[in-house]
């Protein structure tokens, strides 16, 4: 009987349809941590039994892969596979998939939530108020304000429904999505750098660069408009959060809020946790029941495929 071995510890937390698209297919599933992701170690010692992978933030690289003789096929349990070589899995004739699409209704409603709390201060007051204060806390109304879309795909474009809803201007920016396309959802095509000094507050929605370069450096940061309010619910290492940190200190930033960092959890050290007007939550944007049944669904359905021989539904190219 095939095994699937499943590392990340929201799988199927809301519904137990993807458990029982696994099992009636009898495809083995085995999890052995229910609270964590699996740490690497595990993970190299229990890839050797794996016919299909279903990961969440798990680095799969090609030492994982070669550590499992038997694997047929590796599932995201989401979307981005930046964390995959996909390369390295192509090359060993092994398919990847996702779930696209299922959960980006959740992550562009917590990007506005973000949004909100970032130009209201809502977590501030939060803070304060429990600690026993009454603090009036100003901060700049949405409507009339530019918002800047960085990747303009189902997130972006649904965020831009909403903030069009808002009263906001748009602004996006995505070499690979026509001008056209832009334009029929509301939003003005923009060059990255005309965007970051136009907007009022910036959104990213796109996958880091494979080299580790920072999207959003000193530079770029330095460059967007004074007081503007910065928000990434998409990836870790689209900015240089150094900078970030300095520039929130020195005010030319006016507030941050991130779902997403370049260190997973954020260190004890880390310069954000003391940086003043930010909103810092724990990469949970896709996290509501309804996004974890979709992709729990999806991915086992593609996995089933796969190990009877068939073409996944969801590749990744």
């Amino acid at each position: 009987m095939p095994t699937t071995l499943i590392t990340t510890p929201t799988f199927a937390r809301h519904s137990a349809r993807p458990w029982q698209i696994l099992e009636e297919a009898g495809a083995g599933p085995l999890r052995p941590r229910e609270d964590t992701a699996l740490p690497t170690a595990e993970l190299l010692s229990h890839a050797a039994e794996a016919d299909a992978l279903i990961v969440g933030m798990d680095p799969i690289t090609a030492e994982v892969m070669d550590a499992a003789p038997r694997l047929k096929v590796i599932a995201k349990h989401g979307v981005g596979v930046d964390t995959i070589d996909v390369a390295a899995a192509h090359a060993r004739a092994i398919p990847v998939v996702c779930a696209p699409g299922s959960n980006s209704r959740a992550v562009a409603e917590y990007t506005f939530g973000l949004l909100l709390s970032a130009a209201r201060s809502l977590t501030a007051s939060h803070t304060a108020v429990a600690a026993g204060g009454w603090p009036k806390l100003f901060g700049p109304e949405l409507h009339g304000k530019t918002l800047g879309i960085v990747g303009f795909g189902r997130i972006g474009r649904l965020l831009a429904g909403y903030a069009r809803a808002f009263g906001m201007e748009l602004l996006a920016h995505d070499p690979y999505v026509p001008e056209a396309d832009v334009r029929a959802h509301g939003a003005e095509p923009a060059a990255l750098d005309a965007l970051l000094e136009r907007a009022d507050a910036v959104s990213l929605h796109t996958p880091p660069d494979p080299s580790g370069t920072p999207l959003l450096d000193r530079a770029r940061l330095a460059a967007m408009k004074p007081g503007a309010i910065l928000v990434n619910a998409a990836r870790g290492g689209l900015v240089d959060e150094r900078a970030l940190a300095d520039l929130l200190g020195s005010g030319h930033i006016g507030a941050a809020a991130l779902d997403a960092f370049g260190t997973e959890p954020l260190p004890a050290d880390h310069p954000l946790r003391e940086a003043p007007r930010t909103v810092l939550t724990s990469h949970m944007a896709a996290c509501t029941p309804e996004a974890n049944q979709a992709m729990g669904a999806m991915v086992a359905e593609d996995v089933v495929r796969v190990l009877a021989g068939g073409e996944p539904r969801h590749p990744v190219r």
